[in-house]
């Protein structure tokens, strides 16, 4: 027997949602999906009329989605912003190099101005030769503080007011699990926030905070949409798929879990006698930090000198306060030239002139075919095993 939506109850229902469990049709499913992230945005209050709004393009899904949806409900609806797409490349040779491909076709796609910055400009170290001289254990940690200062500098160039971000539902319960595994109380009081605070210079948000990651895929795949979906090829060691396989075994059992881990986190409350970091400024970039000396220049310091690991772990405090002294110190005219170092966020000029980027010719890129939402419907998949592999 053919099952009618629950919403129309006219059209046969085509997916099963993850968030609800309710049976509706492909163009309720369009609907639903494009209301709640506008009630989202509407009871935020993320935008303002005439706003600047940086995407924050990876060429994956959630950032081609939230590209899409975006511009659509900005015509829709008259946010009144102006959108553009902001990428960084962070140099990684087949993963990287192929999914800007994707950006660059979604610039054609949406018409929207795009940015790309990249790590060999801003740090003189690529991911690739980060990683030649770091290793694949930390090299994430790496790359996450390397491009949050990169999307803030992009920013910049951009005169940008605000950058949204595709973090969806999924992202947001991981770093929660992340920062309890860790204990880190200042992370996790301020994960949950639908604005970045404390962590960057340009207004951040996340419209996606409510959104599972499988409704995500689906709306990709039903839209048809243009995305790149091979995971970063230094990603296996990462701390977070722990996090995420520890998730996904939970929504298996719960698929309530990823809404309820993220409602407890707003709830978590830090006493008022607890000591939290407070808010510097680096004194050799000009970037926001909890110390003298930003992550980033600690750790580009670290790896011009041959010791990556002198801004990670144990080392952390030590490297901060050796850093801090070489810099209040009178430096040489020679260790000023030989020395890598950052462009002050006071010296960076906008780019007004940004021209389009035409992407290579597809036959030369290697474009994986979208991912396949599985198990749309349960009407005969009960007794199988659950799809974990999201």
């Amino acid at each position: 027997m053919v099952k009618l939506c629950v919403l129309c109850n006219e059209n046969r229902a085509m997916i099963k949602r993850p968030k609800t469990g309710q049976q509706i049709c492909q163009q309720c499913f369009f609907y639903v999906f494009e209301t709640e992230i506008h009630n989202t945005i509407i009871d935020n209050n993320l935008f303002k009329r005439g706003e600047r709004v940086a995407i924050g393009a990876s060429g994956g899904k959630d950032s081609t989605v939230l590209a899409h949806v975006l511009k659509t409900l900005n015509e829709r609806y008259d946010y009144g912003c102006e959108l553009f797409l902001l990428s960084v490349d962070e140099g990684i040779t087949g993963y990287r190099d192929d999914s800007l491909e994707t950006v660059k076709r979604n610039q054609q796609q949406y018409e929207l101005p795009l940015k790309i910055v990249s790590y060999a400009d801003l740090y003189g170290w690529s991911m690739d030769e980060i990683v030649q001289e770091v290793g694949r254990k930390n090299n994430c940690t790496f790359c996450g503080v390397f491009r949050r200062q990169a999307l803030d500098r992009g920013a910049v160039m951009l005169g940008v007011d605000h950058i949204v971000t595709g973090h969806n539902a999924d992202d947001i319960a991981e770093t929660i699990l992340m920062n309890i595994f860790r204990g880190d109380v200042a992370r996790l009081g301020r994960c949950t926030e639908i604005f970045t605070q404390g962590e960057s210079m340009i207004r951040r948000s996340k419209p996606f905070k409510y959104t599972y990651e499988k409704e995500i895929v689906m709306y990709a795949y039903f839209k048809k949409l243009d995305y790149f979906s091979t995971e970063c090829i230094y990603s296996p060691n990462a701390y977070r798929g722990h996090a995420r396989t520890f998730l996904k075994d939970l929504e298996s059992i719960r698929p309530s879990a990823i809404i309820d881990i993220i409602h407890s986190g707003e709830a978590f409350e830090i006493k008022s006698d607890i000591k939290m970091p407070t808010q510097k400024t680096c004194e050799r970039c000009g970037y926001m930090s909890s110390n003298t000396i930003c992550k980033a220049c600690m750790m580009l310091e670290g790896l011009n000198k041959g010791l990556p690991q002198l801004g990670i772990g144990r080392e952390t405090t030590r490297t901060r306060r050796q850093l801090s002294d070489a810099t209040n110190n009178e430096e040489t005219e020679q260790q000023r030239t030989t020395r890598k170092t950052v462009q002050h966020f006071s010296k960076i000029e906008r780019d007004t002139t940004i021209a389009p980027i035409k992407p290579r010719d597809p036959s030369l890129v290697n474009t994986p075919p979208p991912r396949v939402p599985t198990h749309i419907l349960d009407d005969s998949t009960k007794s199988e095993k659950k799809d974990l592999s999201w």
